[in-house]
């Protein structure tokens, strides 16, 4: 689900967006519920599925703060916070584990 306000902010990294989408923090496959999301900017939202499995979001990453205190996203989220928000960010989708 993508979110249109005029402008709102991403609930990981803190940037102002001109979009943010749903991250559902247990995905769905693992029986997350509709409540539990977080309004991601779309690079913060690809970064998270391009590192981690389902099954690693469920059972480790399944909190904002568990997702920021992880270093591949903690070293990532020092990147992003400098980049320009309207700018689309490529993300390398293989899995580096």
């Amino acid at each position: 689900m993508i979110r249109v306000p005029e402008e709102s902010g991403c609930d990981l990294c803190g940037r102002r967006t001109p979009r943010t989408t749903v991250h559902h923090l247990t995905p769905r496959q693992k029986g997350g519920q509709e409540g539990a999301t977080a309004d991601l900017c779309p690079a913060c939202h690809r970064q998270i599925h391009a590192l981690f499995t389902n099954q690693e979001l469920a059972e480790d990453l399944n909190t904002l703060e568990h997702l920021r205190s992880h270093p591949q996203i903690s070293r990532f989220l020092r990147w992003i916070r400098k980049q320009d928000p309207g700018k689309r960010i490529r993300v390398d989708r293989r899995r580096s584990r």
